[in-house]
């Protein structure tokens, strides 16, 4: 079967890349080869297997067939959504009766993913001798129990598994998101979520969201830059503080609605096998115990329970706080010094090349605490015992975005605030609006590009020296499977082991945000610079996932997470900082007296807090349908299983009794 064909509709998901192993041994396999071995046992699990052989790595393509799928997935108990509207383990026996996706499918691509993993990782040696394998000569011991995949991995001839794109799928998306200039907005954020995953679907439905949102307060501040009101000059800025701060409030509260339905819509569970919160202590009960032991037995296996619970509880949050004291602490007292001394040197430096030269030592120093800080913070993650791979990526999330905050405004700050220079601080807004964006955004595109280009050029160039002097001509094309091989992986810049790219496209996001808003009334026009940025970070952000990246490992995660209450912060934040501004900006002389201008700033900062705490209480975060389906599937599991209960709690006394009697 050809590369770019699909036989009777197989679609294959999986890779696994090997060192080059088919061409030194011809066609001819040995049955004792470990490769030849590991393709055997996928075959075994009911896979479909097809060998690739490229110009320097050898690969394994998997497909897998629904009745494989249904059944890891009942293995891993999953639990998915009925049509009655119950969660019940997920049983491939009585698949009909649980409720398709919206493109039709049982499973979604992370449900598939780990069945895949599962089913592959879980090859073990069900003998009670050791299997020895070929490996260039050498025997290689397969001992019972032992994962053969993990063997081979260690042993570097499995060099590492990966999904794959699918081809159709991903030419789909590409003419109907990311070549779709035409729809500034829009997405089809089902197809992504099927293709993708739920996060990086959550993702670009808050980024589409936002970036609709960002055409009022970008029209508002083109309105304010450019027109003059005349007398009523002084009024402008304060009302346009109040709308932003409003439209910051709304828009957070209502994408929150947004998040639930989308999460209703797509049929989001939470997926068996996640590191639960909830660990039992029961024990079992014995019917030869009498009633009056049984209640005390359970009474004291509650107290076990709840003791065990708050001392876990406790332990984590002094864990958690402990170390985020470190973070806080670190920053304060490293990195505050570096940044002011920074920013005071950029202010009274005259020489722009000097000012030049500062900011190049300046962004290598930064590279330099940002890794470190990196560092710092994923060794203390460890000891943190959080719940799971979320928890433990929030935490990162928090952490990473203190030295983020302190690098990114500390210096604006300095310039705004203390120096009042609003020239300067125009000035350093409009460097890191325009020139950080535009050149964040050319390196976030062409660095994977490059990379993709030049490791695809060094594997042509040694399959020639390889073939130097041979008959053979030209070398045959290079697979598509090596080119998805040879594509970077979508990886975050700090803590790669808990985090993907999201977490730098979030970073980005809310660095923007806080740019914007925290000085909102010094440069009105940095909206309208966001809203523009944004439209392009939408298409830019989809061709970088569907050409110049791998297919993304998918996440759970069914939310944006510790970034949302990031942005709310950041909006606190950002009344405080504007605040601040307006005071300054009219009261120049620095008297502080309380005149009828100052005092309704004060008092406007004070509505606006109450706007933001409270704005919550009136928009729901969950829209009502989602509520009343909610509260539908609650009532139709208690009328279906308190029958049933009760059938049970009386058939456990029926034995009891009798138990007594034959006593």
């Amino acid at each position: 079967m050809s590369e770019n064909d699909k036989e009777e509709g197989v679609v294959f998901e999986i890779a696994v890349a090997l060192s080059k192993w088919g061409e030194s041994k011809g066609d001819q396999s040995d049955e004792d080869d470990c490769v030849q071995v590991l393709v055997n046992e996928f075959r075994k699990k009911g896979l479909i297997v097809e060998r690739v052989v490229g110009l320097q790595n050898e690969f394994v393509r998997l497909a897998a067939p629904p009745e494989i799928l249904g059944k890891a997935a009942a293995e891993l108990k999953f639990r998915k959504r009925t049509h009655i509207g119950m969660d019940f383990p997920f049983e491939w026996d009585e698949a009909s009766a649980f409720v398709r996706l919206p493109d039709g499918s049982l499973f979604s691509w992370c449900e598939r993913f780990r069945c895949y993993n599962h089913i592959i990782y879980g090859i073990v040696n069900t003998g009670k001798s050791i299997v020895v394998l070929k490996s260039d000569c050498t025997g290689v011991d397969w001992r019972p129990g032992e994962s053969l995949l993990r063997k081979l991995e260690a042993m570097r001839i499995v060099k590492e598994v990966f999904p794959l794109h699918d081809e159709r799928k991903r030419k789909q998306l590409l003419k109907s998101w990311a070549m779709n200039w035409l729809d500034f907005t829009s997405q089809p954020i089902d197809d992504i979520c099927s293709y993708y995953g739920i996060k990086i679907a959550t993702y670009f439905a808050f980024l589409g969201m936002y970036t609709k949102w960002m055409f009022f307060p970008a029209a508002l501040g083109l309105t304010v830059q450019f027109v003059d009101f005349g007398s009523f000059q002084l009024l402008v800025l304060p009302f346009f503080f109040i709308c932003q701060i409003s439209w910051a409030v709304a828009f957070f509260q209502f994408w929150k609605r947004k998040n639930a339905a989308l999460s209703a819509r797509l049929q989001i569970y939470d997926l068996a096998g996640h590191e639960s919160e909830y660990k039992s202590l029961r024990t079992e009960q014995s019917l030869s115990a009498s009633p009056t032991e049984l209640m005390k037995k359970q009474i004291s296996d509650r107290m076990k329970e709840k003791a065990s619970f708050q001392r876990e509880e406790w332990f984590r949050w002094l864990m958690r706080l402990r170390n985020d004291a470190f973070i806080i602490l670190s920053i304060i007292c490293l990195q505050l010094p570096f940044e002011l001394a920074y920013a005071h040197l950029y202010e009274v430096i005259g020489s722009d090349l000097l000012k030049f030269c500062l900011t190049a030592v300046y962004l290598l120093a930064i590279q330099y605490f940002t890794r470190l800080g990196g560092k710092i913070a994923m060794k203390l993650i460890k000891y943190e015992n959080n719940e799971n791979v979320e928890y433990r990526a929030n935490s990162l999330v928090y952490k990473v975005f203190g030295l983020y905050f302190m690098q990114s405004y500390i210096g604006i700050f300095y310039h705004a605030l203390l120096h009042r220079n609003f020239r300067t601080l125009r000035q350093v807004l409009i460097q890191r609006l325009l020139i950080s964006e535009v050149l964040e955004n050319l390196l976030e595109n062409s660095i994977p590009y490059l990379s993709y280009s030049f490791k695809k050029f060094r594997t042509v160039r040694n399959k020639l020296k390889c073939e130097k002097g041979s008959s053979t001509g030209k070398p045959r094309p290079i697979p598509r499977i090596e080119k998805d091989y040879l594509k970077p992986a979508y990886a975050a810049s700090i803590g790669q082991e808990i985090e993907d790219g999201l977490f730098d496209d979030f970073l980005e996001l809310v660095l923007q945000f806080g740019m914007i808003m925290m000085f909102a009334c010094a440069f009105p026009l940095a909206f309208a610079f966001a809203a523009v940025n944004n439209i392009t970070e939408i298409r830019a952000d989809a061709l970088k996932l569907l050409a110049m990246m791998r297919r993304p490992i998918p996440r759970a995660d069914a939310t944006i997470g510790a970034w949302l209450n990031i942005f709310q912060f950041l909006i606190v934040m950002s009344i405080c900082t504007n605040s601040a501004l307006l005071v300054w900006l009219y009261d120049r002389e620095g008297k502080w007296h309380l005149s009828p201008g100052l005092a309704a700033i004060l008092v406007m900062e004070h509505v606006l807090l109450f706007i933001k705490f409270g704005f919550s209480r009136i928009v729901p975060e969950e829209p009502a349908w989602v509520r009343a389906a909610r509260m539908k599937n609650v009532t139709q599991a208690e009328k279906m299983c308190s029958k049933q209960f009760l059938r049970s709690i009386s058939g456990d006394e029926k034995c009891y009794g009798g138990k007594k009697k034959d006593e």
